[in-house]
């Protein structure tokens, strides 16, 4: 929905000689105090490595990069830049379409403007295009304050720290560790759309929230749901919270009302 620590800080400077034509596989994460020698470089070369960082990006991510879309062969600050501009309700229908990020196969440097394929350190200047870099979802973000991981069982990357999230098999995504004991399971609850704004939520960028029901929708549309005194679940009608204090004044006001005619016959 502390920072991801990927590798120890001595595993770290164990493999700080960097190949930029072998980067690693998966996420990873670069420590922008670490002095560790790259490429086999002093500081001055660390320097250039991290030149830049949090000064480019998009309203997205903070990133060092842009994106050419395979879809488009157009370029982008990011997948959601390209979704947002491709797959909006000003665009004709047919040609509506969303970029799927694991194809993404072109990058360029935001600093030299050099293209090349995904990889997390420019081959041209030597910049490093985002700290946290998932060679799996393409993903590059300078801003790791966000705590991203990688979670193979979803497929994607995920923000709050790995610490803090455990994957249920059946609801089929990351869950807060909050709720590992105490949430109703539903079949694949988070492979469909928020039943109040109908935004996918499995892949949403916005905060969920699960409901005691199990369903799953976004917490600003639940909030906007009990600001309108809708407290029932859009998909299956059960309270969304507890509401036996409502109950109990309901028929209290109920028994009070049923007293005063008493005496009374409807005709």
């Amino acid at each position: 929905m502390g920072a991801v620590q990927l590798e120890s800080v001595a595993a770290q400077h164990a493999q700080a000689k960097l190949n930029v034509e072998s980067l690693p596989q998966g996420p990873s994460l670069f420590d922008g105090n670490d002095t560790a020698r790259i490429n086999g470089s002093e500081s001055d070369e660390y320097e250039k490595f991290d030149k830049g960082l949090m000064q480019y990006g998009c309203a997205h991510y903070r990133r060092r990069c842009r994106i050419r879309a395979p879809c488009c062969n157009e370029i982008f600050d990011c997948r959601h830049c390209h979704n947002e501009s491709k797959n909006s309700i000003k665009i004709d229908t047919p040609t509506r379409h969303e970029l799927p990020r694991h194809e993404l196969q072109q990058v360029i440097c935001t600093l030299c403007g050099t293209e090349q394929e995904v990889r997390q350190v420019c081959i041209n200047c030597g910049v490093c295009m985002g700290k946290y870099f998932c060679e799996v979802c393409k993903l590059f973000d300078d801003d790791v304050s966000k705590q991203q991981y990688h979670c193979h069982a979803c497929g994607i990357c995920r923000i709050g720290g790995r610490e803090n999230f455990f994957h249920c098999s059946k609801c089929g995504c990351c869950y807060s560790k909050v709720l590992k004991n105490s949430h109703a399971c539903v079949e694949g609850a988070m492979h469909h759309d928020c039943p109040i704004c109908f935004e996918y939520l499995f892949e949403s960028r916005n905060d969920v929230s699960v409901l005691p029901c199990g369903h799953t929708i976004h917490e600003k549309c639940l909030r906007e749901m009990k600001e309108h005194c809708q407290f029932a679940c859009p998909l299956c009608s059960k309270s969304v919270c507890d509401m036996s204090k409502a109950w109990e004044r309901l028929d209290a006001e109920l028994a009070t009302l049923s007293n005063s005619f008493d005496d009374k016959m409807i005709i």
